[in-house]
């Protein structure tokens, strides 16, 4: 019978522990390493597709040129009956048919592969991601509506009217998500490593979060003129922050999709 040296066995026996225990440290924390290796949101290659993505900017740069003298007048009747409405059509338009639905990414790759027995056709899936786009994109409203509140009290907190001004405040914080957030919540949807990235600026820039960074950019910027002594009517608040809102997020979409694609902050 073999002698076995028991502290030789006992030694190989935690080697063989460390081990398991190295792989598990290393398998668990993969996908912490990948948690901000997003990749840039591709836009759908159909024909109408890239018409829109450069038609919208100059829709939206209408839709503010059309209300401002009203906006000027009367900053909440204009806001509530023309812009945000106007707005919310065309952001939910250009998302249903140029942006991949959530968890997609743009990978065109699974229509082109054979389907096998019992598999869906490409039509049906089609059709099904067409009624998920729809889908989708009320949902990504929605919760936008419920991340609205949360942008106002942001907004207060840079210096926005508190006690006066809390329709114009509420109004201008709507527009702010409607055109920055809402297209990241159609084409992320809920992801918390997703969002982590793009509350990180680790997110790689796209037309969506090309959009968000100059919305954000424009309002900060739009806020210069108001203290200065001009006397003009379009200083009121926000009228300023709103115009910067939507130049900032032309300009940064414009940008984020062509020639800054893919890169990252």
């Amino acid at each position: 019978m073999p002698l076995v040296d028991r502290v030789t066995m006992a030694s190989a026996v935690s080697k063989k522990g460390s081990a398991s225990q190295t792989v598990t440290v290393e398998s668990s924390a993969s996908p912490t390493a990948e948690t901000y290796n997003l990749l840039p949101v591709s836009i759908n290659q159909t024909p109408l597709a890239q018409t829109l993505r450069h038609a919208q900017p100059l829709l939206l740069s209408g839709v503010l040129t059309f209300g401002f003298s009203w906006l000027v007048k009367d900053p909440v009747a204009a806001m509530s009956s023309t812009t945000l409405p106007l707005t919310a059509a065309l952001q939910a338009v250009y998302a249903i048919i140029c942006l991949p639905v959530a968890g997609r990414g743009g990978n065109d790759t699974a229509k082109k592969a054979k389907p096998r027995p019992g598999e869906k056709t490409s039509k049906k899936r089609a059709k099904e991601g067409g009624n998920n786009a729809y889908v989708l994109a009320a949902l990504s409203l929605f919760i936008t509506a419920l991340v609205t509140p949360f942008i106002y009290a942001s907004m207060v907190l840079f210096g926005a009217p508190f006690l006066t001004h809390g329709s114009h405040t509420l109004l201008c914080a709507a527009h702010l998500s409607l055109l920055g957030l809402f297209p990241l919540f159609y084409v992320h949807g809920v992801d918390a490593s997703a969002w982590a990235a793009v509350g990180g600026f680790r997110a790689p820039l796209d037309e969506t979060f090309g959009g968000l960074a100059g919305a954000l950019v424009g309002a900060w910027l739009g806020a210069v003129p108001i203290p200065l002594d001009w006397d003009r009517d379009w200083q009121r608040w926000p009228v300023t922050i709103l115009v910067g809102i939507y130049g900032g997020y032309v300009l940064g979409k414009v940008i984020g999709g062509t020639t800054a694609w893919g890169k990252k902050f």
